[in-house]
């Protein structure tokens, strides 16, 4: 099974763009803290980072609602791609491709949630819209 679910707030506002099919993407960065304690028992935040790719409705939704340091539960699954960076370099890219998301900062005191209607029927799959991907590097 590959499922990850993750709790995070966004480093930058999501970048909506459309395939040559026409489908909706959409992409940001999610920052997931850890905490720790240090040898000297002071507690420690390690950040990591994590490339998020949202589909179809649910990338629509996403570049609507979301904006850099709002906190948000996204759920999918682990994918890795290579590419050929601009030095000619080949680079691996862990990225995590959500099929629903939950705004957790706030709007007037209450929670927000997508309906779920707005959850991104990606995993069905559609190897088109998979190999888009590569057209979209972060």
């Amino acid at each position: 099974m590959n499922k990850i679910m993750l709790i995070g707030n966004l480093g930058r506002d999501p970048e909506m763009n459309y395939t040559q099919g026409g489908t909706a993407i959409t992409k940001f960065t999610l920052a997931v803290n850890r905490y720790t304690k240090g040898t000297d028992g002071e507690r420690k935040t390690e950040t990591e980072w994590f490339n998020i790719i949202a589909w179809n409705q649910l990338a629509e939704t996403c570049s609507k609602y979301l904006q850099k340091g709002q906190k948000v539960f996204v759920e999918g699954r682990l994918t890795q791609r290579k590419y050929t960076d601009r030095n000619n370099v080949e680079r691996l890219s862990v990225e995590v491709i959500i099929n629903d998301m939950e705004m957790l900062t706030p709007k007037d005191g209450s929670r927000q949630s997508v309906p779920s209607s707005a959850s991104n029927d990606f995993l069905g799959g559609d190897d088109d819209v998979l190999g888009d991907l590569d057209d979209h590097p972060f």
